[in-house]
C-alpha cells in the first residue's frame, strides 16, 4: 500500500457538506474582495493616476505548472484583464524555464507575478521582503493546497515508494515545488534518503517533459503536481488530467504510487518597491475576478467554487524552510541527481 501523508486539516464529505464548504469559503472570499477594493478605492482617491504616471507599463510573470498546451491563452487572460482594471497596458514576461521567472522578479524586471512556493522561498532568499505574497487560490471546499505524486507506469511492479529502491526517477526541475522540493523533505521524513536510495535520477525540465519521458522509458517513475481533491478521494487535476483530455495520453497508462502534502498553493507575489496604489489594485482586480468576470475565471483552468484568497510570508514559511534544509544537503555534496 501506498505510504499516506498525515493530513493537516479535514476534507468535508457528502455532497451537504461539500457544498456548506464552498457557501463558507465563498463568504469568506467575497468578504475579502470587498475589503481589498474599499481599500483599492481609498488609494486611487487619494493618491489619483501619479503612480500610472510612473509606471506607465505593469510586467507580469505568469508561472504556470507548464502542464498545459493551453497556457499562452491563460496568460493573455490575465493580460487582457488587468490591463482594463489597471488602466495601463499589462505585458507579460515569458521565461523559458522556473528559474527565469525567478530570476525576473528578483531582479525587478517585473512588477507581479504567479509563482510556485519554491520559486517564492528562492526569491525571499534573493531580495527578502522587497518581494512579498498577495493573494493565493482557496479551492471550492476550503483547502489552499496541493500534492506530490509518485507516478509509474500502468505495466510497472512498482506498487509503493519502497518498490522504487534502485530504480530510475524523473524530477520536474530543481525550482520545482512538487517535482522536486517537497516530496524530497517528505522522503526525508519517512527515513529515506532521496540521494542514495534511487539508482538514478534525472530532471525533465517541466511537468509535460516529466510525463512523456515516463511514457517512453526513458525512466521508471516521476513525480508531478496533483490536485482537485486528496489521496484518499482522488484528483482531478494536474499534468496527467490536462494531458489526458489533450489527447496527448492515455490516463488509464499510469498510476500514483505515494503521495506528499498538502503543499501551499502557488503565490501572486508583487514587487514591494512598486506604488502602493497599483499593488492594492492589482491585488483587489485579482481578488475580484472569480466574481467581476466568472467566465474568465475557467479560462485561467480555475474550477468553479474556487477564488482568490490573502495571504502573507508566513503562508510560506514551511516551504521556505525546507529550501534551506535541500540548500544545505547540496552544499554538503548531496543532493544532486546522480
Amino acid at each position: 500500500m501506498a505510504a499516506r501523508p498525515q493530513q493537516r486539516g479535514r476534507v468535508l464529505g457528502g455532497g451537504m457538506a461539500r457544498r456548506t464548504a464552498r457557501r463558507a469559503g465563498l463568504a469568506t472570499v467575497a468578504g475579502m474582495v470587498c475589503l481589498v477594493l474599499a481599500s483599492c478605492a481609498k488609494t486611487e482617491s487619494s493618491e489619483g493616476d501619479d503612480w500610472r504616471a510612473e509606471l506607465k507599463t505593469v510586467k507580469m510573470a505568469v508561472s504556470g505548472n507548464n502542464d498545459d498546451p493551453q497556457i499562452v491563452r491563460r496568460r493573455d487572460v490575465y493580460r487582457t484583464y488587468l490591463t482594463e482594471a489597471l488602466g495601463v497596458p499589462v505585458r507579460l514576461y515569458e521565461a523559458a524555464d522556473f528559474n527565469g521567472v525567478i530570476q525576473a522578479v528578483s531582479s525587478g524586471q517585473v512588477d507581479i507575478a504567479a509563482i510556485a512556493g519554491g520559486g517564492y522561498a528562492n526569491v525571499d532568499a534573493q531580495v527578502g521582503d522587497k518581494v512579498a505574497p498577495m493573494l493565493t487560490l482557496r479551492q471550492a471546499e476550503g483547502e489552499t493546497g496541493y500534492y506530490s505524486a509518485l507516478v509509474v507506469r500502468a505495466d510497472s511492479p512498482v506498487k509503493s515508494l519502497a518498490d522504487m529502491r534502485g530504480r530510475t526517477l524523473g524530477y520536474v526541475d530543481y525550482n520545482s515545488t512538487s517535482g522536486y522540493l517537497y516530496p524530497r523533505a517528505a522522503m526525508r521524513r519517512q527515513g529515506i534518503d532521496p540521494d542514495a536510495f534511487f539508482g538514478r535520477t534525472s530532471f525533465a525540465g517541466a511537468h509535460t517533459q516529466a510525463v512523456m519521458a515516463l511514457a517512453n522509458g526513458q525512466f521508471e517513475a516521476t513525480i508531478l503536481q496533483v490536485s482537485g481533491g486528496t489521496p484518499e478521494t482522488g484528483f482531478t487535476r494536474g499534468p496527467l488530467r490536462t494531458l489526458s483530455r489533450e489527447g496527448m495520453i492515455d490516463i488509464d497508462d499510469f498510476r500514483i504510487v505515494w503521495t506528499a502534502g498538502p503543499i501551499p498553493s502557488e503565490a501572486m507575489i508583487t514587487r514591494t518597491d512598486r506604488p502602493q496604489a497599483m499593488i492594492d489594485l492589482a491585488r483587489g482586480a485579482l481578488a475580484a475576478l472569480p466574481y467581476d468576470r466568472p467566465e474568465l475565471w475557467p479560462e485561467i483552468g480555475q474550477l468553479e467554487g474556487s477564488a482568490y484568497t490573502a495571504i502573507d510570508r508566513e503562508h510560506y514559511r514551511e516551504i521556505i524552510e525546507l529550501r534551506k534544509a535541500e540548500l544545505a544537503q547540496r552544499r554538503s555534496g548531496t543532493g544532486r541527481p546522480q
